[in-house]
């Protein structure tokens, strides 16, 4: 079988943005403003709007759960238009995952609250293998898909057992991860790592898969320590391409052990409308240039493109533009 494109696997989630003018301390109020809007979020619905902006002619094939509900219609709504993306296998069941989202105006950071939904049912039975077609599967977020974030007795976990089975059938794997503190990314995150082809995370995430500082107590990134951060994410098990994204920019790690960097676009703060989008825009960079055959250097580049564009609007998608724009733009504010 010739494999073509990219399947995005994971979280389908509504976002409903909700302005505010500062995030209140404990105990204290603070009033939304005029603005509130839906949008679609999640690993799944961010990464594979990105990509169909980015190129229409990418075969691409989505694999989650959203709910029988008007949530479930809206996120596939606003996936329909785009006629390279093959919806099909996406089962409906239960109620659609959502996500508050307190957008604070004047720091342009988010504070997420969210309720998992359907996306906690999605596991790899929701999967027909004999008709998928793509070179590639994605799949995020680890500790956020409850059914496959379960234990597994063979292979550590059921995500993982999910890579393996995509990857003896020839299909390269990439994975990324939620933010989240605590000790379930130790027992979590590792196994999969095993049989992931290519891993995109940001430096708190990654700092939190191998134990090591990665910013000092002054918040600045410690980019001295980033080479053996990768090569821990690799010698865990990932083949191709370990990478981290940060503010700071893409840092990435290939199979021959060449460290590669690629600093941040530097967008004019009047630019940014948003950053809810910004790493999972990165990723979708990264992984059109691994399935286009580029090189580590190009994806990371291609990634920082991406996650300057996300920045353009509000919303996780909707300032992605195609891939020749994309170039124009890093050539313009670089």
């Amino acid at each position: 079988m010739e494999r073509k494109g990219i399947c995005v696997a994971g979280n389908m989630i509504v976002d409903i943005l909700y302005p505010v003018n500062g995030l209140p301390a404990p105990g204290e109020l603070t009033s939304i403003q005029d603005g509130i809007s839906r949008t679609t979020g999640g690993a799944l619905c961010n990464v594979i709007g990105d990509l169909a902006r980015m190129d229409s002619t990418l075969p691409l094939t989505a694999l989650g759960r959203v709910g029988n509900d008007a949530d479930g219609e809206f996120v596939l709504g606003q996936l329909k238009p785009f006629p390279n993306i093959d919806l099909s296998m996406v089962k409906r069941e239960g109620i659609t995952s959502f996500t508050a989202v307190m957008a604070d105006e004047i720091s342009k950071e988010r504070t997420f609250f969210h309720y998992r939904g359907a996306n906690a049912r999605f596991c790899e039975d929701d999967i027909n293998w004999d008709t998928i077609t793509s070179a590639l599967l994605h799949i995020g977020y680890i500790l956020l898909l409850d059914s496959l974030d379960e234990e597994d007795a063979g292979y550590g976990t059921k995500m993982a057992r999910l890579l393996c089975h995509a990857k003896e059938r020839g299909i390269k794997t990439s994975l990324d991860v939620v933010s989240e503190t605590g000790d379930r990314f130790k027992r979590l995150v590792p196994p999969s790592l095993k049989y992931a082809d290519y891993c995109v995370i940001n430096e708190l995430e990654a700092a939190q898969v191998t134990g090591m500082e990665i910013r000092d107590e002054g918040g600045a990134l410690i980019e001295a320590k980033l080479p053996k951060i990768l090569e821990k994410m690799m010698e865990g098990g990932v083949s191709t391409w370990a990478v981290i994204h940060s503010p700071e920019g893409g840092y990435g790690l290939d199979s021959s052990g060449a460290f590669k960097k690629s600093p941040a676009i530097n967008v004019p703060k009047e630019y940014i409308k948003g950053k809810v989008g910004a790493g999972d825009a990165f990723c979708s960079g990264v992984l059109f240039a691994a399935q286009a055959g580029g090189g580590l250097e190009e994806g990371l580049e291609m990634g920082n493109a991406a996650a300057a564009a996300s920045l353009s609007q509000p919303g996780a998608t909707e300032g992605m533009i195609p891939v020749n724009e994309l170039l124009r733009l890093r050539a313009k504010f670089s």
